[in-house]
């Protein structure tokens, strides 16, 4: 789930198929979109990843504060993010051809703080939650 802020200061939360780069996570997303309109205007994002729950003490997950910014398709900068995503999947699910990688420009989401959350590292002695930020 990936939240913007609207024009109007209100939250908007969208959920995105991500893949990861190291800290970074990015998705692809066209230039019309509500979410890359608002990180156009206010580029501070926020991200929440959450795995399956087996049991109400097993909450696990992410949640990533950061910066988005938009890299074109022909962007030399967009190379390495392009060799890790995964795009062949998401063609073949939407009958789409594999010989024809995708055009959209890749959103990229820099952490500038990461919470994560899992009850279970109670048990090892640690607190459930711990904050990552860059050095």
């Amino acid at each position: 789930m990936i939240a913007t802020v609207n024009s109007d200061g209100s939250p908007a939360a969208t959920p995105v198929r991500f893949y990861s780069l190291g800290f970074e996570i990015f998705y692809t997303s066209w230039n019309d979109s509500p979410k890359s309109r608002n990180l156009r205007r206010d580029p501070r994002v926020s991200a929440g990843i959450v795995a399956p729950l087996v049991g109400q003490a097993s909450s696990r997950g992410a949640q990533i504060f950061g910066m988005a910014r938009t890299l074109e398709r022909d962007d030399p900068d967009a190379a390495p993010y392009w060799e890790a995503f995964r795009w062949q999947s998401d063609h073949v699910e939407r009958g789409r051809r594999l010989d024809e990688p995708p055009t959209d420009p890749l959103t990229v989401i820099t952490p500038e703080r990461i919470v994560y959350t899992e009850h279970w590292l109670r048990k090892q002695g640690y607190r459930p939650r711990q904050i990552w930020r860059p050095e």
